[in-house]
């Protein structure tokens, strides 16, 4: 179970704390960082990880999105609980994230109203903007664009 964090979050507030490990499990062993916020945080301080966020942002709303408002600020969201399954053009369905891995994400409301949210995560490798309804009903994948 986890309870301190590099990027200052209280990790008792998570619903998967039960089973993380934490941090210092998943960043200073063998091997990668799985958490982009430890990893920014752990090379610069929280200075370079805000960085990061706000040059992110700055790149999602780049796209232009008709009905997606800015993104103004990305959380940390981990791969197990924002890994969508987007319906592909031959019928198969297909997710993008590792479930251990912890993305930036947000939810934004569509301009337009309605009940679909926009969906934006992305990483060091790559940005994801997505639209669904109610509880991730019915994804569609916008745009999948390497960084």
């Amino acid at each position: 179970m986890c309870s301190t964090s590099y990027c200052g979050a209280d990790c008792t507030k998570c619903p998967f704390n039960a089973n993380c490990p934490g941090c210092h499990a998943v960043c200073d062993g063998e091997g990668e960082c799985k958490c982009i916020a430890a990893k920014y945080i752990k090379l610069g301080g929280t200075q370079a990880f805000d960085e990061f966020k706000a040059k992110l942002c700055a790149e999602i709303n780049a796209l232009g999105i008709e009905g997606m408002p800015e993104c103004k600020d990305l959380n940390c969201l981990v791969g197990s609980f924002v890994n969508l399954a987007y319906p592909l053009p031959n019928g198969t369905k297909a997710q993008f994230l590792e479930p251990e891995r912890i993305y930036l994400g947000n939810q934004l409301e569509c301009e337009f109203g309605g009940d679909r949210c926009f969906g934006v995560l992305a990483d060091t490798e790559f940005i994801i903007v997505s639209s669904y309804g109610c509880n991730g009903a019915d994804p569609e994948l916008i745009i999948y664009k390497k960084r």
